[in-house]
């Protein structure tokens, strides 16, 4: 049996971290679906910034948005809300038979709103009901400031996919706001079910102490950091707040795994993947580990609900002259960084096809 399939049979949930519109055109997410266990697609500005620039197919939309004296913003959201609208529908079936536990796609509002309350809390709504489709969320980075707009955006029955976390207290945050939200839904009487996940980027850990820390602790630390995140995302979830919403018949916002590609050329390509298989949680993985991991026929171990040896190897990183709540803020403030660098490339490209059309 596929590694794959095996995963799915653990109940994680395996999404895509992907999207073109070539992928669209010529079936190749609706292959991933039917063979690769895939109930699931995430996006970035990286991820349509390298799909437009290599692509014609969206060509014709940038030339009618010109014709409109739409800006390459405007344009943008038209291409992406397209694609995403019809990945939706993709995986509106598995969206139906989970009642909502599954079957999602994510778009993510500007990163030059990170820092911007009111502002995001105003694009997730408006980018939500463009959509027109109950499965798809709006990701919304877990900052300071990002944390009342999760909490409104849910109020308002906006789902939300919460980016950009890095530590177990930027999960727990972004739980705390998605409860709040949940909870004053139900004090004014509206319907509860607000689909949320909360995206904790592994990987990256490993990659910020490389070539800092002794041989013995190399790519350890994003797995140590996930170990002792889906223990207390256990605990949040045996919590009567959390049991109360769940005895509601609510599905609750699920812990997701997400920079899941292997970055060290050394080691496995399925490394993350295997490390992090948990129940009722998602891994969203780049399409290059995807296919590496369905050549492979066994996963491993599961993750250990108690954190297994998590807090002794972060004690290692510790001695190691690693201060891992320091790194975790440094490690937000620069994913915020180097998703507007992507934002302003993307926009770049679309300006820049745009004089070539």
């Amino acid at each position: 049996m596929k590694a794959t399939t095996l995963l799915t049979s653990l109940s994680q949930s395996l999404w895509l971290d992907n999207i073109t519109r070539d992928h669209l055109d010529n079936e190749t997410i609706r292959r991933y679906i039917d063979e690769l266990s895939i109930t699931g697609l995430t996006s970035n500005p990286t991820i349509f910034e390298q799909a437009i620039k290599k692509s014609s197919a969206y060509d014709e939309n940038i030339r009618s948005g010109l014709k409109k004296g739409k800006t390459a913003e405007e344009i943008f959201f038209e291409l992406a809300l397209e694609d995403l609208t019809r990945a939706a529908d993709l995986f509106r079936p598995i969206f139906d038979q989970t009642n909502g536990a599954d079957g999602w796609v994510s778009l993510e509002v500007s990163p030059l709103l990170a820092y911007d309350t009111k502002s995001t809390i105003a694009a997730a709504k408006e980018l939500y009901t463009r959509a027109g489709r109950p499965n798809l969320f709006i990701k919304i980075p877990g900052t300071r400031e990002g944390l009342p707009a999760i909490e409104e955006a849910i109020f308002a029955g906006v789902p939300v996919n919460v980016t950009l976390l890095f530590s177990r207290e930027h999960y727990l945050a972004a739980a705390e706001a998605y409860l709040r939200g949940t909870e004053r839904r139900i004090e004014a009487g509206l319907r509860p079910d607000v689909g949320s996940v909360a995206s904790v980027f592994i990987s990256r850990w490993d990659g910020a102490v490389a070539g800092k820390v002794p041989e013995s602790l190399k790519n350890q630390l994003g797995i140590a950091v996930a170990r002792r995140t889906y223990k207390s995302a256990l605990g949040m979830m045996s919590s009567a707040r959390w049991q109360r919403i769940i005895k509601m018949g609510i599905t609750p916002q699920k812990l997701l795994w997400a920079s899941t590609g292997t970055k060290d050329p050394l080691a496995s390509d399925v490394l993350y993947i295997k490390a992090l298989a948990a129940p009722d949680t998602v891994n969203t993985m780049p399409e290059a580990t995807l296919l590496a991991l369905s050549k492979y026929y066994e996963i491993g171990e599961i993750m250990p609900a108690d954190g297994g040896d998590c807090e002794e190897v972060l004690s290692r990183f510790v001695s190691a002259g690693i201060d891992p709540d320091a790194l975790a803020a440094k490690l937000q403030v620069d994913g915020a960084s180097s998703f507007v660098r992507s934002w302003n490339e993307l926009l770049a490209v679309i300006s820049s096809k745009s004089k070539t059309l």
